[in-house]
């Protein structure tokens, strides 16, 4: 009997997808191992064919930390953000919009979808400007005026272009954006995400990561939260525990739930099945988010 209730929860949630938007941020990290690649494949997939239209925004930190290393450039994060350096955004241009973006579409397009990979500065997909110098808290608890680089905040969004491709393909989006004067910057793949599912109109936004949801203990797995709202999550920024990236996970999910999106989700994306688990069954696998 529990496989039959489960099953018509999972035909009941489909029902409900839809028709809808769904954009999904993957890190870096998922793509150091092959399997994780194509079990979220696999997922991304199951769901355009449920009828819904899937963005993919990926990041790369990992990767662009191991280029930077190999030609000796200096890289430093605060709050979770990277400083970035003209020289590092140059490198990000040639590992994000080239090497990762094309992994992600021939991963999907292995597995029945086809896929386009769309650089944010392509076609002024994502307008930004250059981000000023600001005070921030970081994981110590210290203020300090930090300098990003060339770092930028969203502006705008083409979604004329996003539209076109998603009547054909999933479009796989890296986060760098057009910037002033025919320059481009990084923008965390996490507040991209955010800024596409707002623009949509997208009924969800996913954030992969390589913990089970939102922790009240960083260093505990199991006070994983089931769901939250905004005022949990500002309590918990309040008491320290939101760390390291999980700091812009719960910015981008203010933003994207302040613009209009229903929920978010923080899940492990580590796990196969647990993209279609969490968007699929009320119980879900992860943190749902809501306003």
């Amino acid at each position: 009997m529990g496989t039959l209730i489960g099953l018509h929860e999972a035909l009941a949630g489909a029902a409900s997808l839809q028709g809808t938007a769904v954009v999904v941020k993957a890190g870096g990290e998922l793509l150091q191992q092959g399997p994780w690649v194509d079990a979220l494949a696999i997922d991304l997939v199951a769901l355009t064919r449920l009828g819904v239209q899937v963005v993919l925004v990926h990041g790369g930190g990992p990767q662009l930390d191991a280029a930077a290393d190999a030609l000796d450039l200096p890289r430093h994060k605060i709050a979770g953000r990277r400083i970035t350096s003209p020289e590092v955004i140059d490198l990000a241009i040639r590992t994000w919009a080239g090497t990762l973006s094309a992994q992600w579409v021939q991963a999907l397009q292995r597995h029945g979808a086809p896929a386009v990979g769309l650089a944010g500065f392509a076609g002024e997909l994502l307008s930004a400007a250059r981000r000023p110098p600001a005070m921030v808290t970081d994981d110590d608890g210290a203020r300090k005026s930090v300098d990003y680089g060339e770092v930028g905040d969203v502006t705008g969004v083409n979604t004329g272009l996003l539209s076109a491709v998603l009547g054909h393909a999933i479009p796989v989006v890296s986060p760098l954006a057009a910037g002033p004067n025919g320059t481009v910057l990084n923008v965390n793949a996490d507040t991209v995400a955010a800024e596409l599912a707002v623009a949509l109109g997208a009924r969800s936004l996913v954030l992969l990561t390589q913990a089970p949801g939102i922790l009240t203990d960083p260093s505990d797995p199991s006070t994983v939260q089931a769901r939250v709202d905004l005022a949990a999550c500002a309590e918990l920024a309040s008491q320290g525990a939101l760390q390291g990236g999980m700091r812009p996970k719960v910015d981008a999910i203010r933003r994207a739930l302040d613009g209009g999106v229903s929920r978010a989700h923080v899940i492990d994306g580590r796990l196969p099945g647990v993209l279609l688990e969490e968007l699929l069954t009320y119980e879900g696998r992860g943190t749902l988010v809501v306003p």
